[in-house]
């Protein structure tokens, strides 16, 4: 066990933050897609589901509240940040345990919705935690493929939960479901004890302070944490780069949502098999192209990769939306889904080392949760919106709208904001 530190390890930093990630996406593939598609397919409206969706993405979307506290308290004597990592590992799987209350997920819908919101609460700290401790050991250099790893074990999570929960939600129940989940989590969160980020940190924390070891002192103060971070992310170029991110993702989180609704509730595709499809060949296929697209982010630079991927997909929706009319044919329709599945990951390979780089220290907890807060807040929004525009538009006319905007967002980042950022030099803690 004392060879398990971070920063003296490459091939730990990959595997840590792989299996990090599949804690995360282990929920969300259950919740947001095998869950989501399980009500569709009990007919329930599109604003119904689209709802369920948006509050129980909420969480994610407010993980700005939680990175100055993470920064406030970061020193600890079991590692820098650490200890938000095991705490909230540990309730979120306790959380889950919620779920079990659930019988019947359509009657008991307030109570399901509830039980998830919880959970997401306490995983949107560990995501928070997990993300600045990412940012502060990880070498420059590793970042994209990093990132690559980490993307690899959401994309894993999210299989085991959409294809592997979903399965055993519609074999045995949803109560089987949920409890196959916390018993996951509570195991990887034995796991994350035992890591330590430098060969100085203590598996236990003890009481009182020791000589050599971090003092609740080290902490930088609240006013300080502000204004460092408001310096930091109201730099122009620094909005501008992350204003066509944040675009990208709205644009691919509405096409995608509404693309499986119009799986379930136009073609009457059974949920199971859109779940299975998404979690199971679709994200294993995704796998080697987002581990590809990590050693190209470290080697062309993410900004050139992330305007390819732009291109890439921006074409793909027009394309594909406009052929719209072979939809129902099922060969083109799963290879559109499996091309779908594709978007995200691709798109943060490259995106997420850049909103990295332009993080500064002693506030990356708080500069880079704040942007994946908004990030996220551009994926509850676009379910939101998807599920009131799908009264108004057809799936093939707002993914051709999706598709227009993608183009336009590599057309901007052809400029300055292709280069990376530079941000201000902020003021001493």
């Amino acid at each position: 066990m004392r060879h398990l530190v971070l920063r003296e390890s490459t091939g730990l930093r990959y595997f840590t933050f792989f299996y990090l990630y599949v804690m995360q996406g282990l929920p969300a593939g259950f919740g947001m897609t095998a869950v989501v598609n399980y009500l569709i397919g009990r007919n329930l409206s599109a604003a119904t589901v689209a709802t369920f969706s948006a509050v129980v993405g909420l969480p994610w979307a407010l993980q700005f509240v939680w990175g100055p506290l993470i920064d406030k308290y970061q020193d600890s004597i079991i590692g820098q940040r650490k200890q938000w990592v095991v705490l909230t590992q540990l309730v979120a799987a306790l959380a889950s345990l919620a779920l079990l209350l659930v019988h019947d997920p359509v009657a008991q819908l307030p109570l399901l919705k509830l039980a998830f919101v919880v959970h997401s609460v306490f995983a949107s700290i560990q995501d928070a935690s997990v993300d600045a401790i990412a940012i502060s050991v990880v070498p420059e250099q590793e970042r994209g493929r990093v990132n690559a790893f980490m993307r690899g074990g959401f994309l894993l999570g999210i299989s085991a939960g959409a294809a592997g929960l979903g399965w055993v939600l519609h074999r045995y129940g949803f109560f089987e479901a949920a409890l196959t989940q916390t018993l996951a989590l509570l195991a990887l969160t034995v796991l994350t004890f035992f890591i330590r980020l430098d060969r100085t940190d203590q598996l236990l924390p003890t009481f009182g302070h020791r000589a050599g070891l971090p003092h609740p002192t080290d902490n930088p103060s609240v006013d300080w944490l502000f204004r460092a971070l408001f310096q930091a992310i109201v730099a122009p170029r620094t909005l501008k780069l992350f204003a066509i991110i944040a675009a990208a993702y709205l644009c691919f989180g509405m096409f995608g949502w509404a693309y499986n609704y119009h799986l379930i509730h136009v073609l009457h595709w059974p949920d199971s098999d859109v779940s299975i499809l998404q979690g199971g060949w679709g994200t294993l296929a995704t796998l080697g192209i987002t581990v590809t697209g990590g050693i190209l982010a470290d080697r062309l630079g993410p900004a050139r990769l992330q305007r390819r991927v732009l291109l890439v997909l921006g074409v793909f929706l027009l394309l594909f939306c406009s052929l719209s009319f072979l939809w129902p044919q099922a060969p083109f329709a799963i290879l559109g889904l499996l091309v779908w599945n594709m978007a995200d990951p691709s798109l943060s390979v490259a995106a997420l080392p850049l909103l990295m780089a332009l993080c500064q220290p002693r506030i990356e907890g708080s500069q880079f949760t704040t942007y994946m807060a908004l990030v996220n807040l551009c994926g509850v929004s676009g379910a939101y919106l998807t599920g009131l525009l799908l009264e108004y538009l057809s799936v093939p006319v707002l993914g051709g709208a999706c598709g227009v905007v993608v183009l336009l967002l590599f057309w901007l980042l052809g400029g300055n904001a292709a280069r990376t950022a530079t941000t201000p030099t902020i003021p001493a803690a």
